[in-house]
């Protein structure tokens, strides 16, 4: 390709051509370093081009070297923003700093979140964007902590484990992007609904069946623009590379759980609560609701691979179940997997010893009748006796206090053991 680009300025025969890529060719693939042209090899080129030959081996040897360099060095994973992006999430400010002006306040919070150019256009063009992006960071982060509180992997987000994850396909992989576009839909549809963005308000009526029986009222969630900003803040990736298409599908499980967990809710007005009229809006789920789904999908993720030859690495996805995994209930008879399933191309480590992936689960507090036999592996856990004081018999008094007694027990705590 670089000999192409060499010759590409101006046009000349073959019979010319010829020699000048041989050299290059040379030039290449020499294993003592810089080639250069020997005088008979240099007799074999036309006239007007034996003066320049070093010159262009010189620029294809450069333009080699810095391709190779680029290509060389570690790429960033595929990732969108918050718990797949690069930043790291102990240090996000959680607001503007008092001394920053309030107009440009945002700018620096969007320069703190380390977005990409045209997300970070939309960070600023909002000064509403730049607290609602760092809110769902940190509800997707909580959120992920919670669900997996009593596994192996209790979705560990330092800096060098969370990358490492974000590099290969496993299922916690998946659940990453599937938690954090869902975060990023819920924050922006509350933000919405809170007057806290001024390109958006509260979500507007829907075509109702029976307008008649009831009047669209109250501030709903605005899922239809949340939607739209998720779409346009992550971007498109290439059709063509499996890891981006299934990152992709996984960030749309995220939204579609958000929309599916929509509800409508009502309010009575008329005489003595006789309901003659009803004002109703729009209201997301819990995000509890949704991060619980979220990890009912985990669960029961599907591995794909990708039948694809070497050559263009195209190929569509069909599915393969990972060991040990159970079938979800209802016949699969589809070759493809559904759009509510989440997706990885690898199984997973067993997160039980310490590794690039996790810190293990060494002295992890467990829970006896619980899970203590499976987050320690094997390896049985340790029983620790301790005394605590808490908070006991509490009782409210006028006005307008809560009395508690302070009672001490003993309690058995148990880790594992490495």
């Amino acid at each position: 390709m670089l000999s192409l680009l060499l010759i590409k300025k101006k046009k000349h025969s073959n019979k010319n051509r010829q020699p000048f890529l041989l050299l290059y060719k040379k030039c290449c693939s020499h294993k003592q370093g810089f080639y250069t042209a020997t005088q008979d090899e240099r007799n074999e080129l036309p006239q007007s081009r034996y003066k320049m030959l070093d010159g262009h081996l010189l620029l294809g040897w450069l333009s080699f070297t810095i391709i190779v360099l680029l290509i060389s060095l570690p790429g960033p994973c595929t990732a969108y923003f918050g718990l797949t992006g690069n930043e790291p999430l102990s240090i996000l400010p959680l607001s503007s700093q008092p001394d920053e002006r309030a107009g440009k306040a945002h700018y620096k919070l969007c320069d703190r979140l380390k977005l990409e150019k045209k997300q970070r256009r939309m960070c600023r063009r909002d000064p509403g964007v730049a607290e609602t992006l760092m809110e769902a960071i940190s509800m997707s982060a909580l959120e992920c902590q919670y669900q997996f509180r009593f596994e192996r992997w209790n979705c560990t987000l330092e800096g060098r484990y969370r990358a490492n994850i974000l590099k290969r396909g496993f299922k916690e992989t998946a659940f990453l992007y599937a938690i954090s576009s869902a975060g990023l839909t819920h924050a922006m549809a509350k933000a919405c609904s809170a007057g806290r963005m001024e390109r958006c308000t509260c979500d507007e009526a829907p075509d109702l069946e029976n307008r008649k029986a009831w009047q669209w009222g109250g501030c709903g969630d605005n899922l239809k623009y949340s939607n739209k900003f998720v779409k346009d803040f992550l971007g498109k990736r290439s059709n063509k590379d499996l890891r981006a298409r299934i990152d992709m599908h996984n960030s749309n499980v995220g939204m579609k759980v958000i929309k599916a967990g929509v509800e409508t809710t009502c309010k009575c007005h008329g005489v003595s609560g006789s309901c003659t009229v009803q004002t109703c809006w729009r209201q997301l789920a819990p995000f509890h609701e949704i991060g619980k789904q979220l990890k009912q999908r985990y669960e029961t993720s599907i591995r794909v691979v990708n039948p694809s030859n070497d050559a263009t690495g195209e190929g569509e996805i069909s599915q393969t179940r990972s060991q040990g995994q159970q079938p979800s209930p209802g016949p699969r008879t589809e070759l493809i997997p559904r759009t509510s399933d989440l997706l990885h191309i690898e199984d997973s480590p067993s997160f039980c010893r310490p590794s690039k992936y996790s810190l293990g689960t060494t002295a992890r507090k467990c829970y006896k009748d619980k899970n203590c036999e499976a987050i320690c592996c094997g390896r049985g856990h340790n029983t620790q006796s301790r005394v605590v004081t808490r908070p006991c018999q509490c009782q409210v008094r006028w006005c307008c206090y809560v009395e508690c007694k302070q009672c001490t027990q003993r309690e058995e705590v148990y880790t594992c053991k490495g």
